[in-house]
């Protein structure tokens, strides 16, 4: 089932059969069985209004992320920030027992499909990183599995691993949607991640891999996360991405950037 937070409420669609929720989104996620919840609203059968606006399935939550989980990415963060002493830091995070685990936006610096990305003025090295993201309740269960863009400033990241907070976070720093595949099961490792870039009606980067390049398991970030923090309301949890476009590549504005997971839909955004 697919849950969609849109301008008139939640929606669930599960096979083309929808539903609508008087739900507040925050206690919908937080609910004691998502899934049971989702099946009785289609049982009764009300239905969405009509029109309606997908939004970022986000209201009360924080976005965290999780970095160098796989080797691709492992490897750009150690060349951008060998110059500056921390290339090795990278390699030691990736076979470390304890994942990299940051702050990634809160709310209001999060769009949704169709919203527009921003870049940072002060940077000269910006990429989108496509993740697949887990959606956790507050007694840190995984409820489901929505689409991340972990917009990042390479450059400002590279001159020194400290600048982390300011290559990460700032307003439109990041996308999540277009819903919420709510499932108590796992992905399977074969589940593909797919990002392509266009410019001008032309594409100008693309890449894919598939979970089964995840180091870290999904339920073991969860854990370390919640170790000795607590999330009233939920949290997303971004794990990371395999796909890193070449190093001559920045996006520039009027770029479109498509992320497509089969389970889940395609996440579509410009940036400016």
């Amino acid at each position: 089932m697919l849950l969609y937070r849109t301008s008139t409420g939640p929606v669930v669609d599960d096979g083309g059969k929808t539903a609508a929720f008087d739900h507040d989104w925050d206690d919908l996620l937080n609910a004691d069985d998502l899934e049971a919840a989702l099946q009785v609203a289609l049982a009764e059968g009300r239905k969405p209004a009509a029109p309606s606006v997908a939004l970022a399935p986000i209201v009360g939550q924080e976005v965290w992320a999780a970095g160098v989980t796989y080797w691709r990415s492992r490897d750009a963060r150690m060349d951008e920030s060998k110059e500056a002493g921390g290339g090795s830091f990278y390699d030691r995070v990736y076979e470390a027992e304890r994942p990299e685990l940051f702050f990634k936006a809160t709310p209001h610096r999060v769009v949704g499909p169709g919203g527009t990305l921003r870049l940072r003025k002060d940077s000269r090295w910006m990429v989108p990183e496509p993740e697949l993201t887990l959606v956790v309740n507050r007694r840190a269960e995984i409820v489901g599995y929505t689409i991340g863009n972990d917009l990042s400033c390479r450059d400002i990241e590279g001159e020194n691993p400290l600048y982390l907070p300011q290559a990460k976070v700032f307003d439109g720093c990041a996308a999540l949607g277009p819903g919420i595949l709510v499932t108590k099961q796992p992905l399977a490792k074969t589940t593909e991640i797919r990002l392509r870039i266009t410019r001008g009606g032309s594409e100008v980067a693309s890449g894919q891999t598939t979970l089964a390049q995840l180091r870290r398991e999904p339920k073991k970030l969860v854990e370390w996360l919640f170790r000795e923090a607590s999330f009233p309301k939920g949290v997303f949890l971004l794990t990371g991405t395999g796909i890193v476009p070449k190093d001559d590549f920045t996006l520039q504005p009027g770029d479109e950037i498509s992320i497509d997971v089969p389970p889940i839909g395609m996440l579509i955004n410009r940036v400016a």
